[in-house]
């Protein structure tokens, strides 16, 4: 899921509002001072939708190079509370077929999650909640679940993050490996206004079985514009076990890549 950015008013820039709305007495118009002490609501509703060239997950692809169609909407609470819901296309399930697994038809990844987020000494943030990936379809009898459910803590500071998800479940059709873990280390840099810079380190830890273990990373820009649109240009690599990650298609999920994505944030 992409981070989502909405534009606030900086001290200087409400200095400025409220010195052109002033009247030539120095009074505050009465609409205009009912705006300025207009409380924030209670409740937001930020969603996303975004179309990539490919859908890298964790440095894997899971759209076998194809391009992916994603939304997304979050329902927050101005205490901290919020829920969302995401989903995209996927292809890694129904790739399996041709391995002789029987049918499988799973081409749709929904998930859900709920959280509580909030700052303290002013940079400072703590975000921890449970996070469910889930994948509608009919898969043949004895196949292990891919659904998968994670409990996760991020803290952050500043531009960077670090983020723990620990699964519930066994990870993602991989049987047996309950107590998963997925360490995230990211940073977001605006070096200039509307240009940011994207940074990332990950290490999945599939429980007792380590050579689905590796570590992914990635580097990228985005480039926001007027309307909250914005377009990244990324690049995404790991050293996952190229034995374990070709796909029946012989397509090395964890190869390098770079993708290009378009998103609308409302």
């Amino acid at each position: 899921m992409t981070a989502r950015r909405f534009p606030v008013l900086t001290l200087f820039g409400l200095a400025c509002v409220a010195s052109q709305s002033m009247a030539a007495d120095g009074e505050v118009p009465a609409a205009d001072a009912a705006t300025a002490t207009a409380p924030a609501p209670d409740w937001t509703y930020p969603g996303s939708v975004d179309i990539a060239s490919d859908y890298i997950f964790r440095g894997l692809t899971q759209t076998n190079k194809k391009p992916a169609l994603q939304a997304g909407i979050e329902i927050d609470h101005a205490s901290g509370f919020y829920v969302g819901a995401w989903g995209s296309n996927i292809s890694w399930l129904s790739d399996l077929t041709k391995l002789g697994f029987g049918d499988i038809s799973s081409s749709l990844e929904i998930d859900a999650y709920l959280g509580y987020r909030f700052k303290f000494a002013d940079a400072w943030g703590l975000d921890f909640g449970l996070y469910t990936y889930y994948y509608p379809g009919d898969y043949p009898s004895g196949f292990t679940s891919p659904n998968t459910t994670e409990v996760y803590v991020a803290l952050s500071y500043a531009i960077a993050s670090l983020k723990y998800s620990h699964t519930l479940t066994n990870a993602f059709g991989i049987a047996d490996t309950k107590n998963s873990g997925y360490l995230d280390l990211s940073a977001n840099w605006e070096f200039t206004p509307t240009w940011v810079v994207n940074g990332h380190v990950g290490h999945q830890d599939v429980n007792g079985f380590n050579t689905a273990s590796y570590t992914d990373w990635k580097l990228g820009v985005t480039k926001n514009f007027d309307g909250n649109w914005s377009i990244a240009l990324a690049y995404f690599d790991t050293n996952a076990d190229e034995s374990f990650y070709t796909n029946p298609y012989g397509t090395f999920q964890g190869r390098s890549i770079g993708v290009l994505s378009v998103t609308k944030t409302f």
